[in-house]
């Protein structure tokens, strides 16, 4: 019988994390507390935690206190962003958002994925870039490696699989371009 994986052999790759162990539980503890428990109007304060952690904030920018990131440290949004409710962004792999961009309510930025392939399951982290002034719509999955082109929309419940072209509305799973934004 053919072994498809074996996690007992599983290893994290060292310095994957990209911060010692205290540092990661230490933003475990803030994020559940300070940051969670934070009122909605807060948004100064949630960037303050974030920066704090070594992410990358620009100004104005609005992170709902129901947003949930892995490792901050990976994380870099830029000016006049907005990060919706319950939005993941799954940052075992760089994260870059541009500037004007909306991350709607629910949407799964995921940078972390396994080898199919490996026995041991080996982990990567894959960074995405959404470029300036996109909008992802409600309950999207954005996969690991993925670049979405400036001012793109992708609509809601879409799911990302390739790269998407600047200027568009895709719609779908996987998203495909429909038409000119």
């Amino acid at each position: 019988m053919k072994n498809y994986q074996q996690l007992d052999k599983f290893q994290l790759p060292q310095n994957f994390r990209g911060k010692g162990s205290i540092t990661v539980q230490l933003w475990w503890l803030v994020q559940n507390t300070l940051f969670a428990w934070s009122p909605q109007f807060m948004y100064g304060w949630r960037r303050f935690l974030l920066r704090s952690f070594g992410a990358k904030i620009g100004k104005n920018v609005i992170i709902r206190p129901t947003v949930r990131t892995q490792f901050p440290w990976k994380v870099n949004i830029g000016d006049h962003s907005w990060i919706g409710d319950d939005v993941v962004l799954y940052s075992l792999g760089e994260i870059e958002i541009g500037n004007h961009v909306v991350i709607s309510q629910k949407s799964y930025i995921c940078t972390g994925t396994h080898d199919p392939q490996a026995v041991n399951f080996d982990i990567y982290g894959h960074k995405i870039i959404i470029e300036d002034q996109c909008w992802i719509a409600t309950d999207v999955y954005v996969a690991p490696g993925i670049t979405i082109g400036r001012g793109t929309l992708v609509g809601a419940r879409s799911s990302v699989f390739k790269n998407l072209p600047s200027g568009k509305i895709c719609l779908g799973t996987p998203a495909q371009v429909i038409k000119d934004r």
